[in-house]
């Protein structure tokens, strides 16, 4: 019997969610967005951790089918059809990421001949890679959870297939680099600029894939060594330092999947463990300085702040990793001190919570106009460990 209590409002959410974006509701034409279906996954997962009702089990692989059925292949206003791979009807079925995954925005992408606009570049459809990762991400849970490989190897093939596509080396030579957003079929850069935390990200995404790999003894997975030593260069010197509530947030949801990835396979990643955590102490330092959480609904962004929020919730994990392993850690006495100092921050998690959950602020212009994803971010805040844990 459930003992949680956010159990029951996690619940409600979450098969809100399913209803309204037709992932129950068959008579409503299923809508998919790659960020926010991701969380969702790890939600339902935690849903089944708490129940043991294997109805969310069921729910979490509909909507892994959904999203690849959808996203996986072209859109409806497009003139191609098919997987987006290119791979036949069959193989794209037992393949479904070998081309990676469309964002789900309302707007078809940008052509090589439409100009550039910013603004707009915003609500068209693509790939970014840091969904891509969430996805990753999301797949290797349902593969803790379940036993099933096969979801891992898509997560890994989808690592394979869109990490050649999103890494480049300069023209003018020099260290790789990364795109933002590439085409719906990978084949040319939508925006050329790095995202300030992507290579971070799939370093320690591509790290929990392999990590897993190992875990299942499959020797037959592929194997993305190449691909994270390509990920080591570029994070090589960079600074992760930001005041963004949803990259903060990002950083100490990396934090903690890499000190489970230290213990569980022994790796050598403290260093760059340390440089994550004194980056997250300039950040924090500067957000809490700087923040807007005192101004109302419509001048805030939910997603944004419930990132930070879902994050906060890993330092104490990362605590009690730390101090129960102390032999992965030895002569690593300061990663202690500033996990320790971070915990100062952690009331900002329940003032963002309750923040969100009173129902006048969720009459806000700004939760309508990204609800799903709000919704769901929410739930995971509330009930952080599908999302956290490995």
């Amino acid at each position: 019997m459930n003992t949680n209590l956010n159990y029951s409002e996690i619940r409600d959410i979450m098969m809100q969610f399913a209803q309204i974006t037709g992932l129950i509701n068959e008579g409503k034409k299923p809508v998919r967005y790659l960020w926010t279906d991701a969380f969702a996954v790890c939600n339902f997962l935690e849903l089944y951790r708490q129940s043991g009702d294997i109805v969310y089990i069921e729910i979490t692989l509909h909507l892994v089918d959904q999203v690849h059925n959808i996203l996986g292949r072209h859109r409806d206003d497009d003139e191609r059809t098919g997987w987006i791979s290119g791979l036949k009807e069959e193989d794209g079925k037992k393949h479904p990421t070998k081309g990676g995954l469309r964002i789900g925005k309302e707007m078809n992408e940008r052509k090589p001949s439409d100009s550039y606009d910013s603004d707009m570049e915003w609500d068209r459809d693509g790939q970014y890679y840091h969904y891509l990762t969430k996805w990753m991400h999301a797949l290797n849970r349902v593969s803790r959870v379940t036993g099933d490989a096969n979801y891992n190897r898509w997560a890994i093939e989808l690592a394979r297939a869109v990490h050649a596509k999103f890494t480049y080396i300069p023209p003018g030579g020099g260290l790789k680099r990364m795109y933002w957003k590439m085409s719906i079929d990978l084949t040319y850069p939508l925006v050329m600029s790095m995202g300030h935390h992507d290579p971070l990200d799939g370093l320690i995404t591509y790290l929990q894939l392999q990590t897993t790999g190992k875990l299942e003894g499959d020797a037959s997975l592929p194997d993305l060594h190449e691909e994270i030593t390509d990920m080591e260069g570029i994070c090589t010197g960079k600074q992760w330092a930001t005041h963004d509530p949803l990259g903060l947030g990002g950083l100490l949801s990396d934090a903690c999947r890499l000190i489970q990835i230290i213990v569980l396979e022994n790796l050598d990643y403290i260093g760059q463990l340390n440089e994550i955590l004194t980056d997250i102490q300039k950040g924090m330092g500067y957000y809490v300085k700087n923040n807007h959480l005192k101004l109302p609904a419509d001048y805030r962004l939910a997603f944004r702040e419930l990132g930070l929020a879902i994050g906060l919730k890993g330092i104490k994990k990362m605590e009690e990793i730390f101090k129960k392993n102390q032999k992965s850690f030895k002569d690593s006495n300061h990663l202690g001190l500033k996990i320790e100092s971070l915990k100062q921050y952690l009331y900002l998690d329940s003032l963002i919570e309750n923040f969100w959950s009173k129902p006048e602020n969720q009459k806000a212009v700004s939760w309508n106009e990204h609800r799903h994803i709000n919704m769901v971010m929410l739930a995971t805040s509330l009930a952080p460990d599908g999302f956290l844990n490995l």
